[in-house]
Formats: structure tokens, C-alpha cells, sequence
């Protein structure tokens, strides 16, 4: 994978510092905060991890008035985080780094080319400075995962363990509705039953192909899922519902709920 990293990746590579490499400086976007507590956990960050693909989103049109997933365009969606989330990885596994916390993707629309859009996966690659095994995704490489520092201390505390995040998409045409049904409802209480099913379905989809990912990697469950929502700027009524998560197991075969450490209530004073 490291032969896909651009020359000026290698280099900012080669200057990362670890725990057997005293030479140079270790990069982070944790706070703190986050940096404290992935110590605490066993864990030394060694350098940012960023993967990229700018992406031509090919163009599917749904029928005027029906409900229907463009699959031509949730498979492109898909397959450029992949694309971003596997050169994070090259990266991470360049390193030698065992995992990647604090992972974030982001999709932006690239000024010059409307059809162009950006996405990117960056993270914090870290290593555990005792070499405990286990800690790897269930293809052999760098575990993955979303979850913050304080998040991810607190898994392992409780005997949990990240696996890789999971992800499921899904971009779907929302039927128009007729004039006579919106002159139907016009002053009216109502609910539109043709969107709620849309959606409802639209986001089914997505959190039901995450599931499958995280059943794949054979974990036990997902934790911390968030769903987005989005249009980039495609026709109205297309709409892009996005599902992310943790896959994680316990770090033992089973764990005793009553041996799982309480959770801690911290206050933040800041704004």
C-alpha cells in the first residue's frame, strides 16, 4: 500500500517520532485532553494519517414520482471514502502505527469543477507502546475508528477494543408530489406519507449496510453511529443519507457487566 503515498508523505513519514524511534516530532489533531488519555490508555500517537480522492460523481436520474435509491450514485459515494479511508491506512501501516483514532471524513465540493468533489479521511496514527496484540483490524491492518480520545480510553477501560469504523450509504430520489395533492393539503395539518416513507426507507438502507460491514469484520456491535445528511449540490429532491461507526469486541472472550468500570462525570468549563 505505502507505494501509493505521495514522495512528500514518505518524507514527513521518515521525521515522525515514536517509541523506537527517539528522532523527530509525533503530529496530532487530538486536544489535550484526548493526547492525556490515549497515553493513559497504553497508547502513543505518532503522526497524522490523511487519505484523499477527488472524485467525478457520475450522473442517474430517478423517475419525476417514485421513491428509488440511485445506486449509481450511493456506489460512488462509497467507493470514494474507501478510496480516502484506504490511503489513511497506507499511511498508518507506513508508520508502523497500529491504529488510527479521531478518524474524520469530510466531503467538499472543489471550486473550479461543480461535477468534483473532495473527500478526506485524517486521523491520528497510534501505536501501543508495550506491543499488545489484538489491536488490529480484521484484515491484519491498522484498526480504524471515529471515536475521540476520551472515548477511546474509555472502551478499553471497560475491556472493549476498536476494530474498524463501519460505514453504509445510500442516495435516494424523493418522488415530487402532484399539484392536486399539494393543493390538498394546503392550510392543512397533514402528515406527507410519500416523504416520511422516503426517508425512513432511505436511511434503512444505510444503517443496514453499516451493520453488514461491522457483521463482516466480525464484531460484536457498533457504538457511537452518527447519520448525515446531504444534497451536494445534486437536482432537488436527491439526498444522500450517510451512516458511520465503531465496530468494536471485548478484549476478552466475555465481560462481566458488573465488571465493567463506571463511567465518569467530567464537566467541561470550557465555552
Amino acid at each position: 500500500m505505502s507505494d501509493n503515498i505521495p514522495a512528500h508523505a514518505k518524507e514527513r513519514l521518515k521525521g515522525l517520532r515514536h517509541s523506537t524511534s527517539s528522532a523527530g516530532v509525533f503530529t496530532s489533531d487530538f486536544s489535550v485532553n484526548e493526547f492525556l488519555l490515549v497515553r493513559k490508555a497504553g497508547f502513543e500517537p505518532i503522526g497524522l494519517c490523511v487519505g484523499t480522492c477527488v472524485y467525478h460523481v457520475g450522473i442517474q436520474y430517478g423517475s419525476w414520482g417514485r421513491n428509488q435509491e440511485l445506486d449509481v450514485l450511493s456506489k460512488a459515494m462509497y467507493h470514494a471514502r474507501e478510496l480516502a479511508m484506504s490511503r489513511m491506512r497506507a499511511e498508518a501501516s507506513a508508520m508502523g502505527a497500529d491504529g488510527i483514532v479521531g478518524v474524520k471524513l469530510t466531503i467538499k465540493r472543489l471550486e473550479f469543477d461543480e461535477h468534483l468533489l473532495e473527500f478526506m479521511a485524517i486521523g491520528t496514527g497510534v501505536i501501543h507502546g508495550a506491543g499488545r496484540k489484538g489491536f488490529r483490524a480484521h484484515d491484519g491492518g491498522p484498526f480504524t475508528s471515529d471515536l475521540t480520545g476520551q472515548d477511546f480510553w474509555s472502551l478499553l477501560h471497560a475491556g472493549y477494543r476498536p476494530v474498524e469504523m463501519v460505514m453504509g450509504s445510500c442516495v435516494y430520489h424523493v418522488a415530487h408530489r402532484g399539484m392536486l395533492a399539494g393543493i390538498s393539503t394546503v392550510g392543512r395539518n397533514v402528515e406527507l406519507e410519500n416523504y416520511t416513507s422516503a426517508m425512513y426507507e432511505a436511511r434503512e438502507i444505510a444503517i443496514e449496510r453499516m451493520q453488514a460491514e461491522a457483521s463482516a469484520a466480525k464484531a460484536e456491535g457498533v457504538v457511537g453511529v452518527d447519520i448525515y445528511e446531504g444534497s451536494h449540490a445534486w437536482k432537488s429532491h436527491v439526498i444522500e443519507f450517510f451512516a458511520i461507526g465503531t465496530a468494536v469486541l471485548p478484549l476478552d472472550q466475555e465481560i462481566a457487566p458488573e465488571k465493567i468500570a463506571d463511567p465518569i462525570m467530567v464537566l467541561s468549563v470550557n465555552d
